[in-house]
């Protein structure tokens, strides 16, 4: 039997209203009996939490506190704002469970806003639908495919697998122990993701990167923040406008670039190709030794360590050629800069 619960209803026996704390829920909703397969979550100003876990412990945790975040009101205080400012909807519907939160109209008086958060609980084969206007979200233990956003809060992600596609308009992004198919993005603040697997497209128009172990397909572009990585294996592609590029122990091929800072690259296990540029700072590039190369290096000067069966040219600033007979290329463009090429 579905279940349907409107802010009118809140005195059924099922929901059980606890005295406001800290860290316990204004109201706790479980759903032991029913099945669904996706998780609608909305609210306008607190954040989001879902979790998933065992089948027969779900259930939503309702946390409200005045706007300005003081603990203080009491639990009759808050009741009487709920009814008069808010719609508050939990329950299960069409193959949905739902938990939302929205003012009935235009609050006038800021001073007496809720800020209305939601931590869920779901079996962990749950697709989400997650949105908050401000506040942070957190997802954890689910598969499936996952939608979420919000207008200024941070996004956490940790062991998350399927279609996850996340956006938040300035917050920061933290994910791990996630796979198959990773979309991240902010407009302003930084990203880190570790120990993650699959096709990772990972996107900020400011903050920095921060990139660990990880295998697949990896995307990852900042619009002037720094760029930082370690075990990487599969494809990567790294682009910042502005700030500098570090890389170690890779085991991909690669494509990165920047526009300003200086970047070092260490590579312990050759990809398919190597290409880098960097239009006025100095790249640094370490290569693993006794493998067939195809070099194109270009900068103010190029330096290099010694180059064993090398044939081609090799200018002050400028080497062309091949080593060990040729194989992958490595591409290397850094303007008014130096380039340094080591072999280990």
């Amino acid at each position: 039997m579905k279940n349907f619960l409107l802010i009118g209803l809140l005195t059924i026996a099922s929901i059980t209203v606890i005295a406001q704390k800290d860290k316990e829920p204004f109201i706790t909703k479980s759903f032991t009996n029913e099945s669904f397969s996706e998780t609608k979550v909305r609210t306008s100003g607190g954040s989001i939490h879902v979790n998933g876990g065992a089948a027969g412990d779900t259930r939503v945790e309702v946390y409200i506190y005045s706007n300005n975040g003081k603990h203080d009101l009491s639990k009759e205080e808050i009741q009487q704002r709920l009814d008069e400012m808010y719609d508050l909807e939990i329950g299960v519907k069409n193959n949905q469970l739902v938990a939302t939160a929205k003012p009935k109209g235009k609050i006038r008086d800021w001073k007496k806003a809720l800020s209305i958060s939601f931590k869920v609980f779901v079996p962990q084969k749950t697709a989400t639908d997650l949105s908050t206007s401000g506040g942070s979200i957190h997802l954890s233990g689910v598969s499936g495919k996952q939608n979420f956003s919000t207008s200024g809060g941070s996004l956490h992600v940790d062991n998350v697998s399927g279609t996850v596609r996340g956006r938040t308009s300035g917050g920061s992004i933290y994910v791990q122990d996630s796979k198959e198919d990773i979309d991240l993005a902010t407009s302003g603040g930084s990203i880190e993701a570790k120990d993650c697997e699959g096709k990772i497209f990972l996107s900020t128009s400011g903050g920095s990167l921060l990139l660990k172990d990880l295998k697949g397909t990896v995307k990852a572009a900042t619009s002037g923040g720094s760029i930082d990585g370690k075990d990487i294996s599969g494809e990567l592609a790294a682009h910042t406008s502005g700030g500098s590029i570090h890389f170690d122990d890779l085991a991909c091929s690669l494509e990165t670039s920047t526009s300003g800072g200086n970047i070092h690259v260490s590579i312990r296990e050759l990809g398919k190709y190597v290409r880098i540029s960097n239009s006025s700072g100095n790249v640094d590039l370490d290569l693993p030794k006794g493998k067939g190369l195809d070099l194109e290096l270009e900068a103010n000067r190029v330096r290099t360590d010694r180059l064993e069966n090398f044939t081609g040219k090799m200018k002050d600033d400028e080497v062309s050629g091949t080593v060990n007979g040729g194989g992958v290329l490595v591409r290397v463009k850094a303007g008014s800069g130096q380039i340094h090429l080591g072999l280990k």
